[in-house]
């Protein structure tokens, strides 16, 4: 089986550390000094529970140098995507699956999902169909990531917590490649369940990035802070409260209350979110997938959002601010 890791960051790092442990023939698209280190020393993987592991991976920044592969796993931010659409086609054949490993709404969404808005393209997360006429949504296999992980150094990934990486046909079936992957990665020792309602769990991690995201971003409050500040905490509600009146209309399935995904956030304690970290490290920040997109499907659903539509003028006009929108 071959697999290609495209953007090998912290998420693809790890997940790439994972599988060159196994018989999978893994390779990494990365560049700049972490592609660099992975040429000249291999990958470095820390986990609390084990001693650090080398592995060597074949890596480039040109994907021409790997040839057509089994599956390739996208772990990049989701506005990094359509921009490499282009750069992945060396890639990909007719047998090829994409794995989506991107946070937020993701472009497919409404590929073969029942219901008045099946193939919906969706203009805040895929503007000009890049995604959706280059690598196409039947090529395209559901993930929701999980795991925390972070590049400590060019070629350096520690992993922080967590290895589910939950699966699913935008269809719903349990097809053969959704197990096949599956049993690839859990040879990796990486839990990957198949999912029948992969975006119920979509929704059940945008409720957090939704809202978490934004406010810490604004604040520079840490989970466990704006979890329990009654303000913050409410405008993380409304927010969440505004989402799943969106996705129920969808037909999506919450297994749990607003209040106890909020009290799951500040179970985490004192974490700065991506958005968070983006903006202090001066990266552009993932505002379209996570929180415009969610307001096109309010429009779309006929769905008011006014907390929502608050804290995205805020955010965007941070952003633009410090120049990473």
């Amino acid at each position: 089986m071959k697999i290609c890791i495209f953007g090998a960051g912290a998420i693809g790092g790890y997940v790439a550390a994972k599988l060159a442990q196994t018989d999978v023939d893994v390779s990494v698209v990365a560049r700049g000094a972490h592609l660099a280190a992975i040429q000249e020393n291999g990958l470095t993987l820390l986990e609390e529970e084990h001693n650090p592991i080398n592995v060597k991976v074949n890596a480039s920044e040109n994907a021409e140098d790997f040839g057509p592969q089994d599956y390739v796993f996208v772990t990049l931010k989701a506005h990094s995507v359509p921009s490499v659409v282009g750069a992945m086609q060396p890639l990909i054949s007719n047998t090829t699956t994409i794995v989506s490993g991107v946070n937020g709404i993701p472009w497919w969404y409404f590929h073969k999902l029942d219901g008045p808005y099946e193939g919906t393209r969706l203009k805040s997360v895929d503007p000009k169909n890049t995604q959706w006429d280059g690598l196409g949504p039947d090529r395209v296999l559901g993930c929701v990531v999980y795991p925390a992980a972070e590049v400590i150094s060019p070629g350096l990934i520690k992993h922080v917590e967590g290895n589910r990486f939950s699966l699913g046909e935008p269809d719903g079936s349990k097809s053969e490649r959704s197990t096949r992957l599956s049993a690839a990665l859990a040879s990796a020792k990486l839990r990957a369940p198949v999912r029948p309602r992969i975006r119920d769990e979509i929704w059940l991690k945008l409720w957090g990035n939704l809202s978490f995201n934004p406010i810490s971003a604004l604040t520079k409050a840490t989970l466990d802070v704006l979890c329990a500040d009654q303000g913050t905490r409410t405008v993380a509600r409304q927010m969440m409260l505004e989402a799943q009146e969106i996705a129920e209309t969808l037909g999506v399935k919450f297994p749990i209350s607003v209040e106890k995904r909020i009290d799951g956030g500040a179970a985490v304690g004192a974490h700065k979110t991506s958005m968070w970290q983006d903006l202090d490290l001066g990266r552009p920040m993932e505002i379209d997938a996570l929180i415009t997109s969610v307001q096109e499907l309010g429009q779309l659903t006929g769905t008011q959002t006014p907390t929502i539509d608050t804290v995205a003028s805020l955010i965007k006009l941070r952003a633009r601010v410090a120049d990473l929108y």
